[in-house]
């Protein structure tokens, strides 16, 4: 059998590609994550490397700009060198990064929590969501002397919650078979699960707001629901927490869990993330060991400090809302103009807005996403398939990527009416790692 043929390199971002060949030599697939990497992008049709940024823009290596939707995968919610953030940094880094003891930030940066967070009464930190929604898991285990776990989303690469998913190689049967997905929006689908297996619930751990936004009485019947089992209830919030509304989505709706695990834009873009919750059950954290050397790593700290006193002080969630909401209108407009609403939809909130996309006559919606994502890189929109909105973002810029999005919609609309979107695609349609978000 023959080697498949190398793919044809877009001349915009030959360095980018020239790159990834000295990547993958000493890094698998050339990147850390699997939604930064190649995978996730037109083979040979759009940048792979990025070089710097600054507010809501980034440059890759090629020189190529972009106004950025990403945001680093959420976390970069004030934008790239944000002057309050940077400077924080800078004035812990003359002081000392990781210390022998805890420091007084870890304090300061708790009680924050403990104000703006309803069910935080104590916090631990950790460095990406994965540490603090498996902290919740091992914390709930140990609580309620039970094994088993209900999830409703995506709660990181840890074997307790991959080996429910696709991507579950490497994860023993006996740890997979241990956690139980549900639907979400769906009481009964819930109430199966824990009947199905009466008493050996630790956990219900959900994100409360994704691409579909819950029923009115969804969260609560959750909650006492997951109580009747003598679960605990977790809020996996490390996307919603500092975007969705400062307290994340309990504050916003109301309900109040056992635990909850913030993350991602908790300090503009610098590692760190938190497990939080009642005191009864964190005071279990004495017991059990969840510890880590660099939990306390004082940059992070400072950065989180300063993201949140910003978001405060400069109303900063109202400022994303009215931001999405904008972007959103324009876009929906486009899409209706198009006649692809029946193709494109948009999800969720308007500070993390969900791209839908769904089968056309003649084209797989992973072709239309192959062609979406290549079409807004040529007209210099960094994007994939979320609005992932930055305090940074101005009207200007929002306007940017409107219109970027009308052009491309127009290039989809024409595709489809010739019947031969997928022959244009210069490169596999892109498949994606796994689904865990419905978008309807």
């Amino acid at each position: 059998m023959t080697d498949p043929a190398p793919p044809a390199i877009d001349p915009r971002y030959a360095e980018s590609w020239k790159l990834l060949e000295r990547a993958e030599r000493v890094i698998p697939l050339g990147s850390q994550t699997f939604s930064k990497s190649r995978t996730n992008y037109p083979e040979g049709a759009a940048p792979l490397f990025l070089e710097r940024g600054e507010g809501c823009r980034v440059w890759d290596v090629d020189g190529n700009e972009y106004v950025d939707m990403v945001g680093g995968l959420l976390p970069v919610v004030l934008g790239y060198c944000d002057p309050d953030v940077d400077e924080a940094i800078r004035r812990q880094l003359s002081r000392g990064i990781t210390f022998s003891l805890a420091t007084r930030l870890e304090v300061e940066l708790a009680e924050r929590l403990v104000e703006i967070i309803p069910c935080a009464e104590k916090v631990r930190f950790g460095k990406n969501g994965t540490d603090a929604t498996s902290a919740a898991v091992r914390l709930s285990r140990a609580f309620t002397g039970r094994e088993r776990i209900a999830i409703g989303g995506y709660h990181g690469w840890q074997d307790w919650y991959i080996g429910a998913t696709v991507r579950n190689k490497g994860v023993p049967e006996a740890v997979a078979a241990l956690t139980h997905r549900f639907a979400f929006n769906d009481l009964a689908a819930l109430e199966r699960t824990l009947d199905a297996h009466p008493g050996e619930f630790a956990a219900v751990i959900l994100e409360p707001l994704n691409a579909v936004v819950p029923d009115a009485d969804y969260l609560a019947g959750m909650r006492d629901l997951a109580h009747r089992h003598g679960a605990l209830l977790v809020f996996d919030e490390i996307i919603t927490g500092f975007r969705a509304a400062l307290g994340g989505a309990q504050s916003l709706y109301g309900v109040v869990p056992d635990l909850a695990c913030f993350g991602k834009s908790m300090a503009n873009g610098m590692p760190i993330s938190t497990i939080v919750g009642r005191a009864e059950v964190m005071n279990e954290m004495e017991n059990v060991f969840v510890s880590g050397t660099f939990g306390g790593e004082t940059l992070s700290l400072a950065a989180a400090i300063a993201t949140i006193d910003k978001m405060r002080t400069h109303h900063v969630i109202d400022a994303l809302e009215a931001k999405g909401a904008y972007l959103n209108a324009k876009v929906r407009a486009a899409v209706a103009d198009a006649g692809l609403e029946g193709i494109v939809s948009l999800n969720g909130v308007p500070a993390w807005t969900l791209v839908g996309l769904a089968d056309a006559p003649g084209a797989r919606k992973e072709a239309i996403k192959t062609l979406f994502i290549k079409e807004m890189l040529r007209e210099g929109v960094l994007m994939t398939g979320s609005h992932n909105i930055s305090y940074a973002h101005d009207e200007a810029d929002l306007d940017t990527v409107a219109a970027a999005w009308r052009t491309v919609l127009g290039r989809i609309r024409e595709a489809l009416d010739a019947g031969d979107l997928e022959a244009r695609l210069p490169c596999p349609a892109i498949q994606p790692v796994f689904s865990v978000r419905a978008t309807a």
